[in-house]
Parts: structure tokens; C-alpha cells; sequence
């Protein structure tokens, strides 16, 4: 798992982003489910930076839209 970084997750298109929010979601949900599971993590912050990875992408494909939707008035 690599960080995102902001500017990283805005040069990508829009199916990437997408695909990328996919994945770290289902990344998230089996890191979940191993933790209910019993297992232990070998990272315990994992879910934390996952989470944030998230938000920064939701973030951008946000103020993607509003872009879209400015431009369109």
C-alpha cells in the first residue's frame, strides 16, 4: 500500500479514481474482517491511514464536481 498524496490522486482520471476508491475500501473491509476475526494486525495503524486515503480521495473527486458544475454555469 502506497500513501496517496493529494496531487497524485488529482492527476488521475476519473475511473482511476474510482477503481482506486474500490480498492481501498475492499482493502479496509478485509483488514476488518481479520481484526473481528481474531487475527492480529501486523500494523495496527493500517485502518487509520486507510481511512485517510479515503477521505483524501473522496476530497478530490469532490471538488472535481464542483469544478465540473462551475464550469457548467
Amino acid at each position: 500500500m502506497t500513501i496517496l498524496k493529494a496531487k497524485n490522486i488529482r492527476e488521475m482520471e476519473k475511473n482511476e479514481r474510482l477503481r482506486t476508491l474500490t480498492d481501498l475500501r475492499e482493502e479496509l473491509m478485509m483488514l476488518y474482517s481479520m481484526q473481528t476475526g481474531g487475527g492480529l494486525s501486523d500494523n495496527p495503524a493500517k485502518a487509520k491511514q486507510l481511512k485517510k486515503q479515503i477521505a483524501r480521495v473522496l476530497t478530490v473527486m469532490n471538488e472535481k464536481d464542483l469544478e465540473d458544475i462551475e464550469y457548467e454555469d
